[in-house]
């Protein structure tokens, strides 16, 4: 069966994407060891008339003329510059630039980290207007435990619909694999095969991350045929924030302009020291070189507590609430707050209940961090676990109030 993406990347305005390069190896030309130069031996020089030298004389004064002209309209320019003026000088320290130095790296990191990326296929069935259809998606993933836990995209797993999930290995062996975990608001999802001791992939810290730097991206762009592609870029930008749609609306990812495709979702982005910083997670298709992904540091809780525990469970604050933007909006009121939570409702029992929270309560902080919407709040809670406390910084009847959660 052949597999294409089927709205599996997030694509912001549905238009179609180039295929990228096979990827085949190029040959290169050998330079020769040895280059010779053949002297001729001297001979008598000839006796030349009167006739034959006043010849030579005049065209070697027409040569002459034609230089000299070519010469001061070539150089005069920056001869008549300096007339009458004082010489300008500027001083700066040498910088040497090895163009080798950009491909040996990248090359390293391939080596290192191309075992480690794997290749996704799902099956899930949906209803059209022919009735039920099976439709098969691919994706890429990243091995983060020798143990056999792969992280990837969320929607690459047809955020838990997929009736069908294969892992197509470095080697060609493909094996079925269980979905564990996967959450559609982080766009995160942790898949397991029965296999041990597979290569698990280094993870980097993604907050130590500069805009400039290396960037590496391995995935399966439109298809198993260009399976393993490797392309690079830089870093473009931090903290980016993007709509996916009226709904979703995913923040703090990184942007690169690395070429990233339908079917590099869920495959690492790299940095120069082959360590993965981010999941490839969406494209911008109305401009080029606009992807993004998923900050790795966040995934970290997440993996060790899947391993751990066999998934992942989110501590809730127990409240129902709307954005505050959303809600001056609604009622036509002006509360002077750009960002920020309203509590509309306070679950009995809850966190929030028993630390004192009550409806009309705007949520402003917690801890350090700022609480810009709801699906903010939601993902500042993955940083947290049972038996954790934090610090809400709320605002009640416009006075700011500090209230202590434990969860």
């Amino acid at each position: 069966m052949n597999y294409d993406d089927n709205d599996m990347e997030k694509d912001l305005n549905n238009e179609n994407e180039e295929s990228q390069n096979d990827g085949k190896k190029q040959s290169y030309a050998s330079i020769p060891e040895d280059i010779y130069i053949e002297r001729k031996e001297k001979k008598p020089p000839k006796k030349k008339s009167f006739r034959g030298s006043l010849f030579s004389y005049i065209a070697l004064a027409l040569v002459a003329s034609m230089i000299g002209g070519f010469s001061a309209s070539y150089i005069s320019p920056r001869l008549v510059e300096n007339i009458g003026k004082e010489t300008a000088t500027y001083s700066a320290d040498p910088i040497t630039i090895n163009t080798n130095d950009s491909i040996d790296t990248v090359t390293a990191v391939v080596k290192k980290s191309m075992k480690s990326v794997v290749g996704i296929t799902t099956l899930e069935t949906v209803d059209d207007f022919f009735g039920e259809q099976d439709r098969g998606g691919l994706g890429s993933g990243v091995i983060v435990d020798s143990d056999g836990y792969i992280l990837t995209n969320s929607h690459v797993v047809a955020d838990g619909n997929a009736k069908e999930i294969k892992v197509l290995f470095e080697n060609g062996d493909q094996v079925n694999a269980k979905l564990l975990w996967t959450d559609s608001t982080l766009d995160l999802a942790v898949v397991k095969v029965d296999i041990k001791g597979l290569p698990a992939m280094e993870l980097g810290d993604s907050d130590d991350l500069e805009v400039g730097e290396l960037a590496i991206a391995i995935g399966n762009p439109l298809g198993l045929e260009f399976q393993r592609t490797v392309t690079s870029g830089i870093i473009s930008g931090l903290n980016r924030t993007i709509a996916i749609d009226r709904n979703t609306v995913m923040d703090n990812l990184i942007q690169t302009d690395a070429s990233i495709n339908p079917g590099n979702s869920g495959g690492p982005l790299l940095n120069s020291q082959g360590q993965v910083v981010g999941i490839n997670t969406a494209k911008i298709k109305s401009g080029e070189g606009l992807g993004f992904s998923i900050p790795i540091n966040s995934t970290k809780g997440i993996i060790d507590e899947v391993i751990q525990k066999g998934s992942f469970e989110t501590v809730q604050l127990g409240i129902k609430g709307l954005d505050i933007q959303e809600y001056q909006s609604r009622l036509g009121v002006d509360l002077d707050l750009e960002k920020g939570v309203i509590i509309l409702e306070v679950i009995a029992g809850s966190p929030a209940d028993k630390a004192g929270l009550m409806n009309g309560d705007i949520l402003l902080k917690i801890d350090k961090a700022d609480i810009e919407s709801m699906q903010s709040l939601k993902k500042l809670l993955y940083d947290y676990t049972k038996d954790d406390k934090v610090t809400l910084k709320t605002l009640r009847n416009n006075e700011e109030k500090k209230i202590d959660v434990s969860f």
